[in-house]
């Protein structure tokens, strides 16, 4: 009799687990949202390029922004990448050209082995590196587009500023 009735029990709960269970299983998985980190460095650009003696405004440009994209993924994705080319063979003024953008581009990359990078950490990395201090200064870069991903051992950061046509 006990089994009998463990059974019904047993019988009427499945339907509510397996609903349950649907629902979560059917979730979209949590992506974290770096637009925090993104708008922070151009940001941090604006001010590098004020203390550089510039008096324009640094805007975000949707095509610059998808250009840095594309290059994020392609170097969280392939590990022997360290820089400006892309596993295409790709430049930073190609992927512009594609994301529709008009105009001269530059590219700065940051590729560190860890979870996070915090904003310091990044315009740190960038600001010591002459280089990319150039590309930051420069007044002529007055739109920009920035895109970070995260796996649990790298994070890539890309950026990718334009000087209008």
């Amino acid at each position: 009799m006990i089994v009998r009735e463990t059974a019904r029990r047993c019988a009427r709960t499945l339907p509510v687990l397996a609903v349950a269970g649907g629902v979560i299983a059917g979730m979209p998985a949590a992506h974290a949202d770096n637009k925090r980190l993104n708008d922070g460095v151009i940001a941090n650009v604006y001010t590098v390029q004020h203390q550089a003696g510039c008096t324009n405004d640094v805007k975000k440009n949707p095509q610059l922004q998808l250009a840095a994209e594309w290059h994020a993924n392609d170097v969280l994705n392939n590990r022997a990448l360290d820089g400006d080319i892309g596993s295409d063979g790709s430049t930073a003024q190609d992927r512009a050209n594609a994301a529709g953008y008009r105009g001269t581009v530059a590219e700065t990359v940051a590729i560190n082995p860890a979870l996070a990078i915090s904003g310091i950490e990044l315009i740190n990395q960038w600001y010591y590196r002459p280089d990319y201090m150039a590309i930051m200064s420069n007044c002529a870069n007055s739109q920009m587009g920035v895109w970070s991903l995260n796996s649990l051992d790298r994070t890539v950061v890309v950026a990718v500023y334009g000087q209008p046509a």
